[in-house]
């Protein structure tokens, strides 16, 4: 009999736990809308980007030649590649 009551009363904290949560999700705010921000860029873009900065190297610098290549990224091509690689640049801190 002492079990059958303390599992009721177990059930009933629970319950009132729960109830007493559930108003606190009205108060959440939206989620944040993420950015649509989308940058594509040519070979061209590139290069007129370096001469317009001050400093070295002077003139375009790209000794693997990345921004010529095409990753399988389907129809979108060059400019793809370049916006990837402008991305991973950006966000592991090189640029």
């Amino acid at each position: 009999q002492v079990s059958a009551i303390s599992a009721a009363q177990s059930t009933m904290n629970a319950l009132v736990v729960a109830l007493a949560l559930a108003p606190a999700a009205a108060f959440v705010g939206p989620a944040p809308a993420a950015p649509s921000t989308v940058m594509k860029e040519s070979l061209g873009d590139l290069k007129a980007l370096q001469k317009s900065l001050p400093g070295p190297p002077n003139d375009y610098f790209d000794p693997l030649n990345l921004a010529t290549m095409t990753f399988d990224w389907g129809p979108q091509g060059e400019e793809a590649t370049i916006g990837w690689l402008r991305h991973s640049e950006i966000k592991h801190g090189r640029v």
